[in-house]
């Protein structure tokens, strides 16, 4: 099975940037988004049946914010639309897909924003998240997918010392992802990658950082443990454009 996630930072927008090309080229039999920045009503605007792909879109309630979705050829057994907590379901940030053997979560963690003003908030956000997937996980392995707003350790950006206490690499995001993994997930990139360097998923508009590789690896594939005998690729794709993200893809056996 091949996964494929993507920050599009605005789907509208990359739609003009080369998305539908990538959709179809990936032939991923499933392909998750985040940051659509829209309403499912508005995909009229796009003028696209996304190739055959139905699709579930879990919309932000603020018009223009956040917003996560799924485009596959495979029909779930059933669909959720974020975690069952209702502060933390307004702004469309989860899709879960329940197949027969596993489920698919596709997940837009909460940036810390700026000064950190809301990283109390993105903690209480990673607790309720944890719980959420541990109850799946207690049913069947799970493929968790997204931009999870963290670079896990030092090899995951190309400045760690001087973004130590920045939104994305404060110690406190950091030790939540710990604990994801040390709750029985496995990182799928650094499973097979352990060592590698220069591997970033996002870049900063500002100052050519995608053309010097100043990046940071935020996004993600996470896996249930029982389920690390089963990756058999684990990708980025820092040439395919269109967002300040690039795609990763995942393979399963």
């Amino acid at each position: 099975m091949k996964f494929i996630s993507w920050n599009v930072n605005g789907l509208r927008a990359c739609v003009k940037k080369g998305f539908l090309d990538f959709l179809e080229d990936a032939s991923a039999d499933f392909f998750c988004i985040q940051e659509t920045k829209m309403q499912q009503e508005q995909l009229g605007q796009i003028d696209s049946d996304f190739f055959g792909h139905d699709y579930y879109f879990n919309d932000a309630i603020k018009k223009g914010y956040s917003g996560t979705a799924i485009f596959t050829k495979k029909q779930p057994v059933s669909v959720a639309y974020g975690i069952g907590i209702e502060e933390h379901d307004k702004e469309g940030r989860v899709v879960t897909l329940e197949y027969d053997d596993f489920y698919l979560v596709n997940v837009y963690t909460p940036n810390s924003k700026n000064e950190l003003l809301r990283l109390p908030y993105r903690m209480e956000w990673e607790d309720a998240f944890l719980r959420y997937l541990l109850g799946l996980d207690a049913k069947k392995p799970l493929v968790l997918c997204g931009d999870l707003n963290v670079a896990h350790k030092e090899i995951d950006l190309k400045n760690p010392k001087t973004n130590r206490k920045n939104a994305g690499f404060t110690d406190e995001e950091r030790g939540k992802f710990s604990a994801l993994l040390e709750a029985g997930f496995v990182d799928t990139f650094r499973h097979l990658y352990p060592d590698k360097t220069d591997a970033y998923t996002w870049w900063s508009l500002q100052s050519r950082a995608r053309e010097r590789n100043v990046g940071w690896r935020i996004d993600y594939f996470v896996v249930s443990a029982r389920l690390a005998g089963n990756i058999a690729a684990a990708e980025i794709y820092p040439d395919i454009h269109g967002s300040d993200h690039c795609p990763v893809g995942l393979v399963l056996s």
